[in-house]
């Protein structure tokens, strides 16, 4: 798992200015980008603790778990029971598919993904309970750093799209306009991202 800004990031930069739909929000932000931490298992489950609640929420709840486990990995989530887990205020279920994510960590996480594409991570990940196509789009951006995923599942993506072509209605055109933005489709959505909240998004 890569750490830090992507290798991408900058050419990424340079292609996002160009483009006259998000150029001006690329400029906007010069600071920062996309962060690898290197955790795959810690991205995991901060994914599934972020799952359809807003972004102060999410932090909210993470910080109370990551005060509970010390460290984020699997043997530190099975010290403790689910019930233990849902008080950090995730829901019973979350709290349920961390704890079995734990148990198959080892199934999850040894595979040869140097030599697998996107859609076999994603075919992958979405084998396990909790993880789905959101999700395994996260994992796909912030642990395995790929340059070009768009989540159409992502509210915050389809209402900052919205932003930029107020006449855009259903999901399909969305992804379209999104292909503009390919090679680098990663890259934009944390822009997007931005537009809805200047604080850069992460996992």
């Amino acid at each position: 798992m890569e750490k830090g800004k992507p290798e991408w990031w900058d050419d990424a930069v340079k292609f996002l200015k160009q483009d006259e739909l998000l150029g001006e929000v690329v400029t906007k932000y010069p600071d920062g980008s996309l962060e690898g931490k290197g955790k795959l298992f810690e991205t995991t489950i901060r994914s599934i603790v972020g799952q359809q609640i807003s972004v102060i929420a999410s932090d909210a709840i993470w910080g109370r778990l990551l005060a509970l486990l010390g460290i984020a990995s699997p043997e530190n989530v099975l010290k403790f029971t689910e019930a233990e887990l849902a008080a950090c205020g995730l829901t019973r279920p979350k709290a349920s598919y961390i704890y079995g994510l734990a148990e198959n960590s080892e199934e999850l996480l040894n595979q040869d993904w140097n030599n697998m594409s996107d859609e076999e991570i994603k075919r992958h990940l979405v084998k396990f309970r909790g993880i789905g196509p959101w999700t395994a789009e996260m994992m796909l951006m912030f642990s395995f750093m790929r340059p070009d995923v768009f989540s159409i599942g992502d509210i915050g993506l389809v209402k900052a799209v919205k932003i930029l072509v107020p006449d855009v209605m259903d999901k399909e055109s969305i992804e379209k306009i999104a292909e503009r933005w390919s090679p680098y489709r990663t890259a934009a959505s944390w822009y997007l991202w931005r537009m809805i909240d200047p604080v850069p998004v992460g996992y």
